[in-house]
C-alpha cells in the first residue's frame, strides 16, 4: 500500500478562503471527516474522540480527568481537592483542539446537531478547568475561548430550529447564548466592553433579524398573507373561513405526516440538548426528503 497522499488529494484542492471538508466512508463502513489543509489533510472520527484513541478506557482525556477529580473527592472528603497541573492542562488543551477542528468541520457540513454536541463538550472542558486547574494562567488559556465557543454552540442549536420554523425556540436559544457571554464579561469585569465583543454582537444582530422576521410573519397572519410570500395576498376565504387552498389541504394536514412528526421530534431533541438523537432524526428526514424527490413525477413538459 502506497503512503503517498497524492491520489487522495487529487481533485480536492485546498481553499484558503473557507473550510474544505468532506465526509468519507471508511473501509469498515463508518463515516469519517476529512478537513483539507494546504499541505495535506486531517482525518477525524465522526463520533467519540476525534483521533479515535480514547485513553485508558475512557471516552476522552477530559472524562478520565473528571473521574480522577471525583474519585479523589470521594476517597478524601476532608482533604483539599485534586488540582490539575500544567502538563495535564496541556493534554486537555490538545484534546480540545481536536474537538475544535471537528466542530468547525461539522458546522461547514451543516451537521448542526453534532456541532452542538462538540461545542457543548468544549464548554464543559472550560468549566472543568476553571474549577480544577491549579494555576490561573491555565484557567485563562482555556476560558478566553468561552465567548467564541458559546457563540458557535448557540448558532449550532438555533440554526436547525430556524430551518424548522421554530423561531420562538430559536430566539430562546439565542437569548441563552447572549446571557452566557454577558456572564463571561461580568466574570472578568469587562461588561463595559460588551459593544466590542464580536461574538456577543453577532448573536444580538441575529436575534434582531429573527425578531423582525417573527413580527412580519405575525403581521402576515393578521392580514391573511402567506408568511413565505410577503406582499402577496392569500386566496379569498369562503363562508367557513377557509380559502380554497386551505380547504384542499385540510385532509392532508390531518393527521400530521410522518415527516412533520419527525421535524417536531427534531425540534424537541435540539431544545432538550439531545444532540446525537437530533442528528439521527435529521439524517432520517434528509433520507425521506431525498426519497420523495427521487419518486416525484417529472414536471410537465419534461
Amino acid at each position: 500500500m502506497s503512503l503517498d497522499l497524492t491520489n487522495i488529494l487529487a481533485g480536492w484542492e485546498y481553499d484558503p478562503a473557507g473550510a474544505t471538508v468532506r465526509i468519507i466512508t471508511a473501509d469498515d463502513g463508518r463515516e469519517l471527516i476529512q478537513l483539507r489543509l494546504d499541505l495535506g489533510v486531517l482525518q477525524m472520527e465522526l463520533n467519540g474522540r476525534p483521533d479515535g484513541r480514547p485513553p485508558q478506557g475512557f471516552k476522552s482525556y477530559l472524562d478520565l480527568m473528571e473521574q480522577r477529580v471525583r474519585a479523589h473527592a470521594e476517597s478524601h472528603p476532608d482533604d483539599a481537592p485534586l488540582l490539575l497541573d500544567s502538563d495535564e492542562c496541556a493534554q486537555l488543551l490538545r484534546e480540545g483542539v481536536q474537538y475544535y477542528h471537528r466542530y468547525l468541520s461539522l458546522w461547514h457540513l451543516k451537521r448542526y446537531e453534532l456541532c452542538a454536541r462538540d461545542t457543548a463538550r468544549n464548554l464543559r472542558l472550560f468549566a472543568f478547568v476553571r474549577e480544577s486547574a491549579r494555576h490561573e494562567r491555565d484557567k485563562l488559556q482555556f476560558d478566553q475561548w468561552r465567548p467564541y465557543v458559546t457563540m458557535m454552540h448557540t448558532r449550532a442549536v438555533a440554526t436547525p430550529l430556524v430551518e424548522l420554523e421554530q423561531i420562538d425556540a430559536a430566539l430562546t436559544a439565542i437569548e441563552s447564548g447572549i446571557d452566557k457571554i454577558e456572564a463571561f464579561l461580568a466574570d472578568y469585569q469587562q461588561s463595559d466592553k460588551a459593544a466590542r465583543c464580536g461574538e456577543l454582537q453577532n448573536l444580538k444582530r441575529w436575534r434582531e433579524e429573527l425578531q423582525e422576521r417573527n413580527a412580519r410573519d405575525v403581521a402576515d397572519e393578521i392580514l391573511g398573507r402567506e408568511p413565505a410570500e410577503h406582499g402577496q395576498l392569500a386566496e379569498p376565504a369562503s363562508a367557513d373561513g377557509a380559502s380554497g387552498g386551505e380547504r384542499e389541504g385540510l385532509a392532508a394536514a390531518d393527521p400530521p405526516s410522518e415527516i412533520a412528526l419527525l421535524r417536531s421530534q427534531l425540534a424537541e431533541a435540539v431544545a432538550g440538548e439531545r444532540y446525537e438523537e437530533a442528528a439521527l432524526l435529521r439524517d432520517e428526514i434528509r433520507r425521506r426528503d431525498q426519497t420523495a424527490a427521487d419518486n416525484a413525477p417529472p414536471a410537465s413538459g419534461e
